[in-house]
């Protein structure tokens, strides 16, 4: 089956990484953003819609045991706060390596006028305790990244999702495929053969990329 419908819900992760960047630089022009720069928010994306100052050929295998680092610290304290502050009373809790459920994130922000749940929730509320995640995420193999989006990738076209685009590689870093127009949709995430190819292609991503594309 061919998917080319246009969805009517709100994009999935890869948008909300472009959706949240214009919060971020704001917030960065505000103080100091530890070192992050926006051209990294885009690169190092995976993970998090906050992603960290990732490098070519950093090791995942560095960040402290799961349930026990920074990261997850941090990420628990966002949680927290788009919870009391946000907006969204049923944020989902971090997974124990520290990064956000995106499929029940991807829900919540799928209700209309909820895409606050990709900013830092309603005004931004949350973007202090965004920054702090970016600023301890763990680094990445951007080159093992790559190989797991485009295994996802090639899975998605194979169960029939036809227009599922490869990831690239831009100055070293990762760059999420998916949807070849994520700002105008033209791959319906809701139908049900999207959603079983999802579901079939779900183990092709490392741990971190499960929400990107």
């Amino acid at each position: 089956m061919i998917l080319t419908t246009t969805s009517r819900t709100a994009p999935r992760p890869r948008l909300a990484v472009l959706v949240l960047l214009p919060v971020l630089a704001l917030a960065a022009a505000c103080g100091d953003a530890g070192g992050v720069r926006e051209s990294d928010a885009v690169a190092s994306a995976p993970g998090t819609p906050a992603p960290s100052a990732a490098t070519t050929g950093a090791s995942a295998s560095a960040a402290p045991p799961a349930g026990k680092s920074a990261f997850y610290d941090a990420q628990l304290k966002y949680v927290r706060c788009m919870r009391a502050k946000g907006g969204y009373a049923d944020y989902p809790d971090p997974k124990l390596s520290g990064h956000l459920d995106w499929d029940r994130i991807g829900a919540i922000a799928s209700r209309p006028g909820q895409q606050e749940a990709y900013k830092g929730g309603k005004d931004g509320v949350c973007v202090p305790e965004l920054r702090g995640v970016m600023a301890v995420e763990p680094r990445r193999d951007q080159q093992k990244d790559y190989e797991s989006m485009l295994a996802h990738a090639a899975c998605m076209r194979d169960n029939g999702v036809s227009r599922f685009t490869n990831p690239t590689m831009s100055d070293g870093n990762a760059q999420p495929g998916g949807d070849p127009n994520p700002a105008s949709p033209v791959i319906d995430q809701d139908s049900p053969a999207y959603k079983k190819a999802r579901e079939t292609c779900r183990t092709k991503l490392l741990d971190g990329l499960d929400g990107l594309q």
